[in-house]
């Protein structure tokens, strides 16, 4: 038998969780990855519940104990509840009736082992009472133990019941598993991979990046990529190579994972591909001008850029985009000396402030420039002047030059 201690784990006692666990009467159970990372030592962020109660009844008892509780995904049995702030989602049992690759018509149940054989891997296949015994009917301990993703049952059948979990399980490995992946596992995906274009961009992002986030993904994009199914999500010619070496930076240097500066590794320098990947995966505005940019980037980038280069440059482009030019400069770099340059590099654009443009519009009209388009031409002229200048702060000089240079402009 396999036990939480809940003195050990805070999260199982909490008010919060108390008072939920209370308001089910005991007959709710704790389930998936709160129960897979307690046993894994690992941090615990989402407490999901399962419980043989209907929704309503859920949802009734909730109200009863003076909780609020949200139908966030009823026609599946899933009910949140808040208490104090923090969500919980508790999600009947259930069987599912029919999928379609996608989604799944379900039925509800009250046998534990019959709603453990409906998920994907074993290892999230557990459920925890409330004093710590664990419910394992799949062998999803064994497998966590040995760093095993395995899905429960039949491969090919759980694939097939949503093509997501050919990502999953990848996912999955590379946070948890060890050695060879689970060879039935691997040959399911391989086999079931053109089920892929079912899914929306939106899902595969999701999971593509949170595979991202893990200290060594290239592990498993290796397998996916000798096993074609890498190919079906992203085009072009692959830089895992560049991905390996970025993640070596970000382990020895304490770096936290960066998803999506991670994705732009992995893509080649190409605009195009760049804007195929945006359009195939749905990315936020924000993220899809990164990537273009970072695929776009031409500047000269060295690790011993002298100080007043630096400064150019993080004035020119900013310091955002300044750091991943830096990262995946780094990255490229053979020479694992240059390492204490870059990290020089990145501190430079973590502590220089910005220098503010001393002169305006303004400035230039009372030079006797009229109002107009030639303003903004001088301004620029002398901002450059000033840049190369590494920013001088002497305003004598400053206003030489912008004299210099209206009387060199024909207006």
């Amino acid at each position: 038998m396999t036990v939480l201690d809940p003195k050990r784990h805070p999260w199982m006692t909490t008010p919060e969780t108390r008072a939920v666990l209370d308001a089910l009467g005991g007959e709710g159970r704790f389930v998936g990855g709160a129960v897979r990372n307690a046993l894994l030592g690992k941090p615990v962020a989402d407490v999901d519940i399962a419980t043989p109660l209907h929704p309503e009844e859920v949802s009734r008892r909730l109200a009863a104990a003076g909780l609020n509780a949200v139908p966030t995904g009823i026609e599946h049995g899933t009910v949140t509840a808040i208490a104090n702030g923090k969500p919980y989602e508790i999600t009947t049992l259930r069987r599912d009736v029919s999928t379609d690759g996608r989604r799944a018509t379900v039925a509800f149940t009250t046998d534990w082992a019959e709603d453990a054989q409906r998920r994907d891997f074993t290892m999230n296949a557990l459920y925890a009472d409330a004093g710590g015994t664990v419910l394992d009917t799949v062998g999803g301990v064994e497998d966590l133990k040995a760093g095993k993703v395995r899905f429960v049952g039949d491969a090919v059948t759980r694939i097939r019941e949503d093509y997501l979990r050919i990502l999953r399980l990848f996912r999955f490995h590379a946070f948890y598993g060890k050695g060879e992946m689970d060879g039935a596992a691997l040959h399911a995906a391989a086999a079931e991979k053109a089920g892929l274009a079912q899914l929306s961009g939106e899902r595969v992002q999701k999971e593509l990046l949170r595979l991202l986030e893990a200290d060594h993904p290239s592990r498993a994009l290796r397998v996916m990529a000798a096993s074609g199914i890498l190919s079906e999500l992203l085009p072009g010619a692959l830089n895992i190579a560049r991905l390996e070496a970025l993640e070596e930076i970000d382990a020895n240097a304490f770096f936290t994972p960066d998803p999506v500066l991670r994705l732009a590794a992995l893509l080649p320098n190409d605009v195009a591909v760049a804007l195929a990947v945006v359009q195939k995966l749905r990315l936020s505005n924000k993220d899809a001008i990164r990537l273009e940019d970072i695929a776009a980037a031409r500047e000269k980038i060295v690790s011993y850029m002298s100080v007043k280069e630096q400064r150019k440059m993080l004035y020119r482009i900013g310091i955002p985009r300044f750091r991943d030019r830096i990262f995946l400069k780094w990255a490229e770099d053979p020479k694992a000396s240059n390492a204490i340059n870059w990290r020089m590099l990145l501190e430079v654009a973590a502590t220089w402030p910005r220098p503010q443009f001393p002169l305006t519009g303004r400035d230039v009209m009372l030079a006797g420039v009229p109002q107009g388009p030639l303003v903004g031409k001088i301004l620029e002229e002398v901002e450059d002047w000033w840049v190369d200048a590494d920013f001088i702060e002497d305003e004598f000089s400053l206003a030489e030059r912008l004299k210099a240079v209206v009387q060199a402009t024909a207006y």
